[in-house]
C-alpha cells in the first residue's frame, strides 16, 4: 500500500501523532516481547547493561553512557534509533527548518501554513529513522552548533530578535522528532550545558536571552568518562539532575569474551592468497595484554585501556604473520611471540602512562611489562592444566636457542627431535604435523619460561636468544 502524500490521505489512514518515546517504547516492547536481539554485536552486556537500558527506554528518559574509552558506548546509542518507526510523515513545507509533524506543529511557519490551506493541498513526505539520529563531539562544539543563534541576515530583513523568524537553527531543534546524542559530556562548554538543561527540562529554545517557546521532541542521549564526568565543576548539578538514567558500561569480565569480541571487530580475512591460522593461545595473550593493562599501576586507570587496544594488536599480529607467509612462502601463516615485537606501532598512544607510578618508564617499557605479564599468565594456565614436564622437557638439554620473526620454520626442525603428544592436546592444532604451528608453539614455551624466570634472554637486531639456566 503506498504511503499518503497529502494530510487528508493521512487523516483517512487513521495515523496517530506520538512522541518520539512513546514511539520508542512501543517498537522496544515488541522487540522484548518477540524475543529479538536487542542490540547486535554489543557482547558481555546481556546481564547488566542491557537491562538497565531496557529500563530507561520504557520508562522514557534521557540517557547517560558512564564508562571509559571502548567499552561500546556510541555503539549502542546509534543502535537506538532501530527502535524508532520505519518511517514517519512530515509536512513537506519549503523552507521549514523541522521535520514538522503533520497533526502537531511547533512553528508559526508551519501552523500558519495549516490554517490558510485545505488538507488535499497539504504535502506529506516520509522521514526514515537512519536520519533522524545525529551525534556530535563535544570538544569545540558551540551554543550555535546544537542550539542555535540569532541570524543577521533575518534581521536585517525585519524579523524580530524575539520571535522564531530571527533563529537560525541548532541541531537539536532540527532533530524534532528524533535522537540526538552528545559525546563526552564533561567537555562541553558550561554555557552549552545551561543551553542543553533548558531543552531537557522545558523542551524549548533560548537564545541569547530571548525565550522563543518550540515544544522541541527530542530524546537526548549522553555519554562520559567517569573520571571527568564526576569530577566537581566539570557538569553542571542542573544538568545532571535533569538526565533521568545513567547506565554504567564495563570492559569484558572473562578474558573468551574480550577474545570474542576482537575476532567480531577485526575485519581482517584470515583466507586468501596468503592465509593465516592463529593459534588459540596467540588470541588468548593478545587480550590478556589488555587485561593486564587494565591492572598495571604504571598505566592510568581512569584514563582506560579500550577495546581497540585489543583490535589493534590482532590485526597487527596478523599481518606481521602474513608479511612473513609472503617473504618466505610459508602456508599458511602463523602467529608467533616474536610477532608481538611489533606492537608497539599499533600500542603506542592508546595507553596513558600514569608518571607517578612509573618510575620514568616510557610508553615501550610499559608495554613490555604489560605483555611479559600477559604470556606469564597465559603460559601458567597451560601449564598447570597440562603439566610443565612434558611440555618443557624437549629444551631440557639445550644450550642456546634463537627465534624470530622472520625466520622460517624450519629453523625450528633443529629444535625438536620429537614432539610430545601433549602438545596436540595443549594446543588444539597439529604441532606434530605442520611446521608453522610448531614454531609457534616453540616461541610461546620459551617466552613462558622465560616469562617464569627458568630460562634467560637476551634481544639483538630483531633476534631473540634463549639459554637453558
Amino acid at each position: 500500500m503506498s504511503q499518503p502524500t497529502t494530510l487528508a490521505q493521512l487523516k483517512e489512514n487513521n495515523w496517530i501523532s506520538r512522541t518520539v518515546k512513546e514511539e520508542i517504547r512501543a517498537n522496544f516492547q515488541r522487540a522484548l516481547a518477540a524475543g529479538d536481539e536487542l542490540f547486535p554485536g554489543v557482547l558481555g552486556y546481556e546481564n547488566t547493561v542491557v537491562p538497565e537500558i531496557s529500563l530507561a527506554m520504557l520508562a522514557g528518559h534521557d540517557i547517560l553512557f558512564l564508562g571509559e574509552k571502548g567499552q561500546g558506548k556510541s555503539r549502542m546509542m546509534r543502535q537506538m534509533a532501530a527502535f524508532l518507526d520505519e518511517r514517519i510523515p512530515y509536512l513537506d513545507l519549503p523552507g521549514c527548518p523541522v521535520h514538522e509533524d503533520p497533526l502537531k506543529p511547533i512553528t508559526q511557519q508551519a501552523r500558519t501554513f495549516l490554517a490558510d490551506t485545505p488538507d488535499e493541498e497539504v504535502p506529506i513526505a516520509w522521514w526514515h529513522r537512519d536520519d533522524r539520529y545525529a551525534e556530535r563531539l563535544s570538544p569545540g562544539t558551540k551554543f550555535a552548533d546544537i542550539i542555535g543563534e540569532i541570524d543577521p541576515a533575518k534581521l536585517a530583513a525585519g524579523a524580530s530578535m524575539s520571535t522564531e523568524d530571527a533563529l537560525h537553527f541548532g541541531l537539536i531543534p532540527r532533530l524534532h522528532r528524533g535522537i540526538f546524542a552528545m559525546n563526552e559530556l564533561p567537555e562541553l562548554d558550561e554555557l552549552v550545558q545551561v543551553g542543553l538543561f533548558n531543552i531537557l527540562e522545558e523542551r524549548d529554545v533560548q537564545i541569547r536571552g530571548f525565550p522563543v517557546q518550540f515544544d522541541i521532541d527530542v530524546m537526548i542521549l549522553f555519554s562520559a568518562n567517569p573520571s571527568t564526568y564526576n569530577r566537581s565543576g566539570k557538569v553542571i548539578p542542573q544538568l545532571k539532575d535533569r538526565i533521568g538514567s545513567i547506565i554504567h558500561t564495563h570492559y569484558p569480565e572473562e578474558r573468551d569474551l574480550g577474545i570474542q569480541i576482537m575476532e567480531q571487530e577485526c575485519d581482517m580475512p584470515l583466507d586468501g592468497e596468503f592465509p593465516v591460522t592463529v593459534p588459540f593461545f596467540m588470541k588468548q595473550i593478545i587480550e590478556e595484554i589488555s587485561r593486564a593493562a587494565r591492572r598495571s599501576r604504571f598505566i592510568d586507570q581512569a584514563s582506560g585501556v579500550s577495546a581497540r587496544f585489543s583490535i589493534a594488536n590482532y590485526r597487527t599480529m596478523i599481518a606481521s604473520a602474513r608479511r612473513r607467509g609472503a617473504v618466505l612462502g610459508e602456508t599458511p601463516a602463523v602467529p608467533r611471540i616474536s610477532d608481538l615485537g611489533h606492537l608497539y606501532s599499533s600500542s603506542l598512544g592508546k595507553l596513558e602512562v600514569d608518571l607517578m607510578s612509573s618510575h620514568q618508564m616510557d610508553e615501550r617499557q610499559v608495554l613490555d611489562s604489560v605483555t611479559a605479564e600477559a604470556i606469564k599468565t597465559v603460559f601458567e594456565e597451560y601449564v598447570e592444566e597440562h603439566g610443565l614436564e612434558e611440555i618443557a622437557e624437549i629444551f631440557a638439554k639445550g644450550v642456546k636457542i634463537e627465534v624470530g620473526d622472520m625466520l622460517p620454520s624450519q629453523h625450528y626442525e633443529q629444535l625438536l627431535q620429537r614432539v610430545p603428544p601433549v602438545w596436540d592436546r595443549a594446543f588444539e592444532l597439529n604441532a606434530s604435523e605442520n611446521a608453522a604451528v610448531r614454531a609457534s608453539c616453540v616461541e610461546f614455551i620459551l617466552a613462558g619460561l622465560h616469562a617464569t624466570d627458568r630460562i634467560s634472554r637476551a634481544q639483538r637486531h630483531g633476534i631473540v636468544s634463549y639459554e637453558i639456566y
